[in-house]
């Protein structure tokens, strides 16, 4: 009897053992994984791809895709990244934009538009990152001083910046997924939903751009910001 006990205690000493070792590894790769999603969602890691800074690809060094449709500059934010566009709106959520998988995926064009930003509303997406990454930011704009405050930015369209556009960010709001105003951009009655929601006049001359991402416990609200696209 005693001797079955001895080896009923091994057994569980070691099945203990095991079972810490196998919290270890899921502590250890949940640490990996948000360190993973930080670093890839680190706008230095993109910065030297930007048009007006871009150099000379080395040998065996990762280039953009050809899906890069424009770089987006907001002035004082942590947004200064390209802008990608898949054949859907599903691939670049968890792919960064060298084509690898990426949980924090990449900023992208609605697949709709036109990628020369031509269409009288265009649509970019980005995840609602921590520590104001990716559009983690946006979420600021709500606050009537901040966005005052941060109005401009720069748009530039094509891998090689072929067209350069101003942007001025004039209104912010939260809205639901399935405003179709909003996230079908072919309706074109975009001004009109703004005006509905806001105070806003709204330029009907110019063309508009939106920034959608989600807000945090609600998976069908959305944080839009919006801006003129103006010639520089």
């Amino acid at each position: 009897m005693t001797k079955f006990l001895k080896k009923t205690n091994i057994l569980f000493e070691r099945l203990i053992i095991v079972f810490l070792v196998i919290i270890f590894l899921i502590s250890a790769w949940c640490v990996y994984d948000c360190w993973y999603v930080y670093e890839h969602t680190s706008d230095k890691n993109l910065l030297r791809y930007k048009p007006d800074k871009m150099t000379a690809a080395v040998q065996g060094e990762k280039v953009i895709s050809d899906d890069m449709a424009a770089w987006l500059t907001i002035d004082g934010t942590n947004i200064d990244c390209p802008v990608m566009q898949g054949s859907d709106n599903i691939k670049y959520l968890n792919t960064d934009p060298f084509g690898d998988y990426s949980l924090g995926g990449s900023i992208f064009l609605d697949s709709r538009n036109s990628p020369d930003f031509s269409d009288s509303y265009s649509l970019i997406y980005g995840h609602h990152m921590e520590y104001g990454r990716m559009f983690g930011t946006l979420d600021s704009f709500l606050e009537k001083d901040y966005l005052e405050s941060h109005q401009n930015g720069l748009l530039e369209v094509g891998r090689n910046a072929e067209k350069t556009y101003k942007l001025k960010i004039f209104s912010a709001f939260r809205a639901s997924a399935r405003d179709k105003a909003i996230f079908e951009p072919q309706e074109n009655n975009i001004a009109d939903f703004i005006e509905k929601n806001t105070h806003i006049t709204v330029d009907r001359d110019k063309k508009i751009l939106g920034l959608s991402t989600c807000t945090e416990g609600d998976s069908v609200a959305r944080i839009i910001v919006f801006c003129y696209i103006c010639d520089e």
